[in-house]
């Protein structure tokens, strides 16, 4: 994919500007985050134009409340019209708007989109966790390593995290274009806990308050994991050592940017970033044993992450307890690349198969591996050892 982070080009003006390529954007409002992305199609991939990202914290106090409150509506509504104004500059805009867990599990969350669209024109459309599932696949899709059989994919947000183990080989095989319309996951799981949710139900404590504080998290997050059927079906391939972990949200680049000891986070630096396991835990432990405000002086963590970023550390070692791997390859990309990316590659329409004598269309080759694999993670998986 062909992510050109040069920086971003204003719109041309006047009759006699050259024509552009189409223009797409993807707008994602989150728990924690609102964010938008412009680009224009380049090949499979596509340039960026334009971004936005401001920290709103919509799920605030949701998960004690069950509502969105009223000061954290305003931050988000102020921060979608800043939205708005910059999509204004672009004629002939494919946009795509969704939101997530905040507004999925809000009870007042219909109401919320309802003021939005009054107050900004913007239409939010509230997207399922396996879709959201499908959207990170596909915005960190060449950052999958073909050598391994399954990766799963880690998208920790704000409300909730979202799994989908995927079969690694087809994703490759199909590329952008056959995984926007057919992605390869495997089996996909949404758990309603993310570093906003996490932090309310367990506010922090120090190691000398209570030494147990971190462990609670991660028991309480590996409870929640071991409830879903996943961790038996994919739990013995990724400890025989044919899975890959691939990390997509903010606690992951936090992670290895404090890893990599970056004096301030470069996005270059850290996407597509091999991290190891000892080593992300090594920069856990340096998050773990530090104040929040010795936190918020880190040049990759900053104010706005110091008091979320362990909780989505536990987040992180319960998914890599249960489902372990060597290392991790960090993500700098998510929802909004993996939705301009299914804009640009829309559904098209089918081919028609050559049909067997059953009436069933003859698959293809790698059609047949893609079942093979498929049929492996329902069967009852043996033992096995390294």
């Amino acid at each position: 994919m062909a992510r050109n982070h040069k920086a971003p080009r204003k719109p041309s003006k006047g009759s006699g500007a050259k024509k552009r390529s189409a223009t797409f954007a993807a707008l994602d409002l989150g728990t924690n985050n609102c964010r938008l992305l412009v680009a224009e199609r380049t090949g499979d991939g596509f340039r960026v134009l334009d971004s936005f990202s401001r920290v709103v914290r919509l799920g605030e106090g949701l998960a004690n409340t069950g509502k969105l409150s009223d000061a954290a509506m305003d931050r988000a509504v102020a921060a979608l019209k800043d939205c708005k104004t910059k999509l204004k500059k672009y004629n002939n805009c494919q946009v795509r708007c969704i939101t997530t867990q905040a507004c999925r599990a809000a009870s007042n969350g219909p109401a919320f989109l309802q003021r939005v669209k009054r107050a900004t024109g913007i239409k939010l459309e509230t997207i399922s966790p396996k879709e959201e599932a499908k959207l990170a696949l596909l915005g960190s899709l060449d950052l999958v390593d073909e050598t391994k059989d399954f990766t799963l994919v880690v998208d920790i947000g704000g409300g909730s995290t979202e799994l989908s183990w995927v079969d690694a080989r087809a994703a490759k095989r199909r590329g952008v274009s056959g995984c926007a319309q057919r992605p390869p996951i495997l089996g996909w799981a949404s758990f309603p806990v993310g570093v906003v949710t996490l932090s309310e139900m367990f506010p922090e404590k120090s190691p000398e308050e209570d030494p147990d504080w971190y462990d609670d998290l991660v028991q309480y997050v590996m409870e929640l994991l071991n409830e879903n059927d996943a961790a038996k079906r994919f739990g013995p391939l990724f400890k025989a050592g044919r899975g890959q972990m691939l990390g997509t949200s903010g606690t992951v680049t936090s992670l290895a940017a404090v890893h990599l000891g970056l004096p301030k986070y470069t996005r270059a630096a850290v996407d597509g970033k091999w991290v190891s396991q000892e080593g992300m835990e090594a920069a856990r432990d340096k998050l773990r044993y530090a104040s929040r405000e010795k936190r918020a002086t880190e040049p990759c963590i900053g104010p706005d992450r110091a008091e979320l970023v362990l909780a989505g550390c536990a987040i992180l070692d319960a998914v890599w307890q249960i489902w372990p791997s060597e290392r991790l390859r960090a993500a700098d990309r998510g929802l909004r690349e993996g939705v301009l990316l299914s804009l640009i590659h829309g559904k098209k329409p089918s081919k028609k198969k050559r049909k067997r004598g059953n009436g069933k269309p003859k698959p293809t080759e790698g059609e047949k591996v893609e079942n093979k694999a498929a049929q492996e993670i329902q069967a009852p998986i043996p033992e096995t050892t390294k």
